[in-house]
């Protein structure tokens, strides 16, 4: 089994290079506690035995500045590959969307709330980003949504209008499911699953959270894999802004889904991510 990693950040060492801008002008304090560079995760990775990986832009550090997720990925194309971040109001966004693709860009990602702010899903269902899924659409770039239950109902309305836009929600959405089976409280979650071209990441999130309350992994997972199916789902370690190495954090999330079968395993690993980033196959 190749493992991909479809949720890992890098930081520079070098601000002067790449100045901290970051989003809603508060920077995140994991991207100051425990800043990953690109050469930090390689190393990381090999540690921990992970082959490739779509990294992720620090939005929370850089703004709408994909440069940096862009030079380090570019640096290591064998193994790499970027997804960034862009301003989905700007009049051009468009075209700010095809020069970051030229770039190297290989997916985008909408963060709309998280450690540094509320959670206002209203950008998603703003007509003026539009153009920015057409784009999206036209060049084939999968789309990350980093919301909660609040923008599934977005989400529903985005996918059903660009049918061809791979929507990718990070950490699973954030479903509540400490009430444990049948997991009532994360139903939004699983009515949007009729939706074909959304997917799941799995981070350490979701492996905390069923392992508190009368939740569990034995319990969720399966229930996650027969709404989904295994090729909607992807791993994704969010390192190093969850706390621990990568081999730790892998290692907590193949305990989580030891009950699922080898070939549903396959595909979170690696085969889905080979799906949502060809160059990664």
């Amino acid at each position: 089994m190749q493992i991909i990693d479809i949720h890992p950040h890098i930081i520079s060492d070098n601000e002067t290079k790449y100045p901290p801008a970051p989003l809603f002008g508060k920077r995140s304090d994991w991207s100051q506690e425990r800043p990953s560079t690109v050469e930090s995760l390689i190393a990381a990775m090999d540690a921990a035995g992970v082959a490739k990986a779509a990294v992720v832009h620090s939005s929370t550090t850089y703004g709408f500045d994909n440069s940096y997720v862009v030079d380090g990925c570019n640096a290591y194309k064998d193994r790499l590959v970027a997804v960034g971040s862009v301003d989905m109001l700007a009049d051009d966004v468009a075209n700010i969307i095809k020069r970051w693709a030229d770039a190297g860009l290989a997916g985008l990602r909408i963060f709309t709330g998280g450690s540094t702010k509320d959670f206002d899903p209203s950008e998603l269902d703003n007509p003026k980003s539009f153009k920015a899924w057409a784009m999206c659409a036209e060049l084939g770039l999968p789309m990350c949504i980093q919301t909660g239950p609040i923008g599934l109902p977005q989400v529903r309305m985005l996918a059903g209008k660009f049918p061809n836009v791979k929507i990718i929600l990070d950490h699973l959405g954030r479903p509540e499911v400490l009430d444990g089976p049948p997991y009532a409280a994360a139903q939004s979650l699983f009515d949007i699953a009729d939706l074909p071209n959304v997917y799941m990441k799995l981070t350490p999130r979701i492996f905390g959270d069923v392992k508190k309350g009368s939740a569990s992994a034995e319990t969720f997972f399966p229930r996650v894999v027969a709404a989904f199916g295994a090729q909607r789902l992807a791993w994704g370690s969010n390192f190093p802004t969850s706390p621990g190495t990568l081999s730790e954090i892998l290692a907590t999330a193949q305990a989580g889904l030891a009950s699922l079968s080898d070939e549903d395993r396959t595909w979170i690993f690696g085969r889905t991510a080979q799906q949502l980033y060809p160059a990664l196959a």
